[in-house]
């Protein structure tokens, strides 16, 4: 699985699972639920997971939509 995103913005989480669902990407949110145990500190920061051989696509399809900055290297 390629990291696409990392951060615990749910607007943004948001965001990049539509598209990723309305692209029929599949994907995966990791540690979800860890990071809403912290509260606020933010220690433990959502990942949005893509099938390696998706993970270009996914990329296009963020980057398209002006969520670039967003996208792990």
């Amino acid at each position: 699985m390629a990291e696409l995103v990392r951060t615990n913005d749910p607007a943004l989480l948001s965001a990049i699972e539509g598209l990723l669902t309305a692209g029929q990407i599949p994907h995966h949110v990791a540690d979800r639920h860890a990071s809403s145990l912290d509260g606020l500190i933010e220690v433990i920061k959502q990942r949005v997971l893509v099938p390696d051989e998706w993970e270009a696509e996914a990329r296009v399809l963020l980057v398209d939509a002006d969520l670039g900055e967003w996208l792990r290297h």
